[in-house]
């Protein structure tokens, strides 16, 4: 699949000034935050060469095109929910509260999203409409709660494969999660985290079997026991 920008221009047509392409990294780790890039777009035609889905580019590519994109867009900011905040808000509310920090800290910027372009078939960006059961199950905050999207949100199945606005994104979040893991790997060099991220290697399962979770561990999701001394 080859980047165009046919679903940003859609959106520029259609009245939209600044279009925001949003990816996340690090739903499925089990260790570390999750991490939401934005990278905000008013009309253009091109887009830095090499530009692609991070999962397609090496660690040097990647950091190489993250430079790249500093002069890409009108702005670019990634937002993160930490382990703690996973396991407070289920995957799918911190995906939430990571991608609504990314979006104020591009307002931040002075950038307002008009349209928003969302990698995937779910929007988890989207709060879903209260109801009797979530009314009655005690509300878990930061401070300060970040304001909800107002923008409209549309999904992009592949979009980072397809959109240049979430390429982007793909790149500047997974470029900036990798640094946090690997700055938590000096002070948790059990588990490996410089090489997995946080995520489910071999290594890393071994290492919670002998030495149990971390501070930076999601210890609601299923983690592999410690094994008895």
């Amino acid at each position: 699949m080859a980047l165009t920008l046919h679903h940003e221009t859609l959106l520029w047509d259609g009245g939209a000034r600044v279009v925001v392409g949003m990816d996340e990294v690090g739903r499925g780790a089990l260790a570390g935050p999750v991490s939401v890039g934005a990278c905000a777009l008013t009309r253009c035609t091109t887009w830095p060469a090499g530009l692609m889905d991070s999962k397609q580019l090496s660690a040097a590519r990647r950091e190489a095109m993250a430079d790249a994109l500093a002069g890409f867009g009108v702005g670019r900011a990634v937002g993160h929910a930490s382990p703690a905040e996973v396991d407070a808000r289920g995957i799918v509310g911190a995906l939430r509260l990571a991608g609504l920090r990314a979006l104020a800290a591009l307002a931040a910027q002075g950038v307002t999203a008009d349209a928003i372009l969302l990698d995937g078939s779910h929007d988890w960006l989207t709060a879903p409409q209260p109801d009797l059961l979530s009314l009655s199950v005690p509300q878990v905050r930061s401070e300060p709660e970040p304001a909800p999207a107002s923008a409209p949100v549309t999904m992009v199945v592949k979009g980072d494969g397809a959109c240049p606005s979430i390429a982007a994104a793909s790149v500047l979040a997974k470029v900036e999660r990798d640094a946090l893991m690997r700055h938590a790997h000096a002070q948790f060099p059990a588990y490996g985290w410089d090489g997995n991220k946080g995520y489910g290697a071999p290594g890393h399962l071994e290492a919670l079997r002998r030495v149990g979770p971390s501070p930076l561990h999601r210890v609601s999701w299923r983690l592999p026991e410690r094994a008895p001394a």
